[in-house]
């Protein structure tokens, strides 16, 4: 047991303060004398330790209290996900730190006072405390959005840039995030969307689970067949029919989606062929987008059009043309879901498809060599000749 004097001693926590964490209910001590010494044993001493893990990611005590006092705390994982937050930081005060010595050697001299990313964290600070029972829905636990948060502070310089390329201002920006996270018909969609997921993953639509098995139960066989062409119509046909997202207006756009998961997205696809074997996840994706081929979004087969000649010029009123109409479609989308997508929302566009190399690989990939940067060449000549 240690008193304490010597708890203070031992971890640079003040007297005063240690009392706090008394008052507060946070850290109680494990004993207290007939003289009314406070004495702490090594069981409290692991749980001040990770208090000071909390603290030092900046998160409120009483959010500290909350988290280690509810019946699902777990002390392994929150170490691990402690650890992971941290080196996070660790990444971005490292980059600061190189920023200081290069802006010693006069390497930097411009302003950031442009790039105060302030607003915008509050705003996320604000939702994670007000909507608490949101954040576990959408990122699984308040852990997951911390580590959100500090990967975002990890690039904040490049979100800063791209927030004023595609709002103006970080003032108009963290406005558009603040309506997009309390964004009502946004949480429904995707709640709805989560809702088939998840029967997916977990089988709890005895129709579906009987169509996927029988789908994915030889991964030789043609996607293209006759055969996995009526299952791949069945399995569509029910989404549409016993899933809220998939009958609207936007049903095409959130069923593409899904389709676009199995070919895509590698979290999804590791999820589905560990449940189906080893490039299942590719074959159902194959087996519903060669089902959907004339069933698409309109917004997809205006892409494929606009692709399917790079030589053209981009700047020519037959490739504006279509651009117009993509952009009409985007702004329908965006206004029935209420999305704030900001004033140049396609001169920022233009910048992904001309200079992001993540996403020029995939498009390239999907629509043939050299069709991202045809696609942001003829972007940026329709944000710089029409008003948003």
């Amino acid at each position: 047991m240690r008193t304490v004097k010597q708890v203070s001693d031992l971890t640079g926590i003040s007297v005063r303060t240690l009392h706090y964490y008394d008052e507060i209910g946070l850290l109680k001590p494990s004993k207290i004398t007939e003289a009314g010494y406070r004495l702490y044993d090594d069981e409290a001493l692991k749980t001040l330790q990770q208090i000071l893990f909390f603290k030092e990611l900046d998160i409120p005590l009483k959010d500290v209290k909350g988290i280690m006092s509810s019946p699902y705390f777990d002390k392994i994982q929150a170490l691990k996900n402690q650890k992971r937050l941290l080196a996070l930081k660790c990444k971005r005060l490292n980059g600061l730190i190189e920023l200081i010595n290069r802006t010693l050697k006069g390497e930097n001299e411009m302003s950031f006072k442009e790039f105060d990313m302030s607003e915008y964290f509050n705003v996320l600070e604000e939702f994670k405390i007000e909507h608490e029972d949101r954040v576990i829905k959408q990122w699984g636990s308040v852990d997951k959005f911390n580590e959100f948060i500090e990967k975002v502070k990890v690039k904040k310089a490049e979100i800063a840039e791209d927030a004023i390329k595609q709002y103006g201002s970080i003032k108009k920006y963290a406005e558009a995030v603040k309506k997009n996270l309390n964004n009502d018909i946004l949480i429904t969609k995707a709640e709805q969307v989560d809702k088939f997921k998840k029967d997916f993953l977990y089988d709890k639509h005895p129709k579906l689970k009987e169509l996927y098995k029988k789908l994915a139960f030889d991964l030789k066989k043609d996607p293209y067949s006759e055969e996995i062409q009526q299952i791949a119509s069945e399995i569509t046909n029910i989404a549409k029919k016993d899933y809220e997202a998939f009958k609207t207006d936007m049903g095409d756009y959130y069923w593409d989606s899904i389709v676009q998961l199995h070919l895509v997205f590698p979290e999804w696809i590791e999820e589905v062929d560990k449940k189906y074997g080893k490039g299942a996840s590719k074959f159902i994706g194959e087996a519903l987008k060669n089902y959907l081929k004339d069933k698409k979004p309109k917004i997809n087969t205006l892409y494929e059009k606009l692709t399917s000649d790079l030589t053209k010029d981009t700047s020519s009123r037959e490739i504006q043309q279509i651009i117009q109409e993509i952009a009409d479609i985007t702004k329908k989308i965006n206004e029935s879901l209420k999305v704030d997508a900001g004033d140049n929302y396609w001169g920022y566009m233009a910048d992904f498809y001309l200079s992001r190399p993540a996403y020029i690989e995939v498009i390239d990939k999907k629509y043939g060599s050299g069709a991202s940067k045809f696609i942001g060449e003829a972007l940026k000549f329709y944000s710089e000749n029409n008003k948003q």
